[in-house]
């Protein structure tokens, strides 16, 4: 589970990466200062970082939080070892900063330091080509503030993380608090992760450069120091302090199609992220499962949705879920949270445990133990591929698992492409290949969501946040074609 507050922008043609982490936390909040008739296309591409394998529970981080007719735009996505990361060109003259994008939270923080960022107990960190180029330098840009306390972004990001009203410790009194006067600086704030992931830093305020538009005051956390958090966070919930809502596209929405992990390390294709109008344009949403958003008032800025059941295969009877999947207990806990940020999809038990036995009953092929010790991953199989051709395995018409569909309110059904529940760890060998199942046991916990959908089984799904009707869209779709079809692809 995660907490966080911090903001980033994404623009067009900038790049974004796949990852594992997640956050949530803010208030719903329309930006009167921002409008344009235009849409936002963003690209998200991949990287070669291998995919990470969850030796322990607690390595998957599952965070827990501590307007008109506006047009869309679109940038690119690219994958990284745990989440897809975006670009954001921030200050003047404008600084190239890559971060995660993330819908499991509002805040967007750079890692930030005129000669260095310090990321504490960060193991892969050291060996991330992303280091010297994702650094903002505030003293580089000749527009760059600190916030103060007359900023509502300030209450924001201050909201769960204090007791007591951060800008009266700092010296601002109550007559300034109520006109948001006070111009003292608005005071550090700290973010925690539900792992111990730490992020602290200043609430910044510089220029944001957009592909249509520039936002002026743009508002993001400045990090100087974190321990656990390498790479910084572009925040997609739905607070004042998103990214989707500092550009002005809260009230409407957005849409990403992940593009499957055999793209990794291919330059030429980025999955397409579309912000506004026009990812409800057209016939799109007849060809669009819907199921309601859940809100409750722990976690207003996150989205949460209701499952029902699961279908393995062609079996006639679905498995059932427990209530707290579908619905919120009297403290606001439960739900299905879908994250971007979270990698693998998490059930919890006993539902988990159905899972595999069902899962267990349909597969014939022989399992493959050591792998499972070794990753631990909880079903993994040794599968015939011949010639050793991975790629010609993919593309084979035939299923080579069991199918399995998640049912979820309203009947919407989500059938996951044959590519999103098993994954293969290792190149072929001997005419075989060993693959194991990327769902994961939701840790036991009274608080949190029940459950989380992750990024894995959302590869060739496009899926639409229409925040105007409060739901959420899937259809399982090629995203090459998609990519295509917004200019992502340069190949001749």
């Amino acid at each position: 589970m995660v907490t966080r507050i911090n903001v980033l922008f994404i623009f067009l043609f900038t790049t974004i990466f796949f990852n594992t982490s997640n956050i949530t936390q803010a208030r719903q909040h329309k930006n009167p200062s921002s409008s344009s008739s235009s849409f936002l296309v963003l690209a998200l591409t991949k990287s070669s970082v291998s995919l990470p394998t969850p030796k322990s529970q607690t390595q998957e981080r599952i965070k827990k939080p501590l307007e008109s007719s506006i047009g869309a735009e679109m940038e690119p996505l690219r994958e990284v070892r745990d989440g897809y990361l975006i670009t954001l060109n921030i200050g003047t003259p404008p600084q190239a900063v890559q971060v995660y994008m993330d819908t499991g939270s509002d805040l967007t923080w750079v890692p930030c330091g005129n000669l260095s960022f310090d990321c504490i107990d960060c193991y892969d960190f050291m060996n991330n080509n992303l280091k010297s180029s994702s650094v903002f330098s505030p003293l580089h840009s000749s527009s760059s503030l600190r916030a103060s306390c007359a900023s509502s972004f300030c209450v924001e990001i201050h909201s769960s993380d204090n007791a007591f009203d951060p800008c009266a410790i700092a010296g601002c009194s109550v007559g300034m608090l109520l006109k948001s006067t006070c111009l003292r600086p608005c005071p550090t704030f700290a973010y925690t992760y539900g792992e111990g992931g730490l992020v602290s830093g200043i609430l910044t305020r510089d220029i944001l450069k957009a592909q249509t538009r520039d936002v002026p005051r743009f508002s993001f956390g400045c990090v100087a120091s974190t321990y656990h958090e390498p790479i910084g966070i572009a925040g997609f919930g739905r607070g004042l302090l998103s990214l989707p809502s500092q550009l002005g596209f809260v009230q409407k929405g957005f849409s990403h199609c992940f593009l499957p992990f055999k793209f990794v390390n291919n330059p030429n294709i980025s999955s397409p992220l579309i912000l506004g109008d026009s990812l409800l344009s057209g016939n799109l949403t007849n060809s669009l499962q819907f199921t309601p958003m859940l809100n409750t008032p722990m976690y207003p800025n996150s989205y949460y949705i209701g499952l029902e059941s699961i279908t393995i295969g062609t079996n006639v009877t679905a498995t059932q879920v427990p209530l707290t999947l579908k619905q919120f207990d009297s403290q606001g806990n439960g739900g299905m949270l879908i994250d971007s940020g979270t990698t693998y999809t998490h059930l919890p038990n006993p539902l988990y445990s159905q899972i595999i036995t069902s899962l267990q009953s349909t597969i014939t092929y022989p399992r493959e133990t050591e792998t499972e010790s070794r990753t631990g991953f909880d079903l993994c199989y040794k599968v015939p591929c011949p010639n050793n051709n991975l790629t010609s395995l993919e593309n084979d018409a035939v299923m080579m698992f069991p199918s399995i569909t998640f049912h979820f309110l309203n009947n919407a059904a989500l059938t996951l492409p044959q590519g999103n529940s098993f994954y293969a760890m290792s190149a072929p060998n001997d005419g075989s290949v060993v693959k194991c199942l990327l769902f994961r046991n939701m840790e036991d916990g009274d608080y949190g969501p029940a459950g989380v959908f992750g990024s894995f089984q959302q590869q060739n799904v496009k899926v639409v946040y229409d925040l105007e009707k409060e739901r959420i869209g899937f259809q399982a779709m090629d995203c090459v074609t998609e990519a295509v079809s917004h200019g992502l692809y340069q190949g001749s």
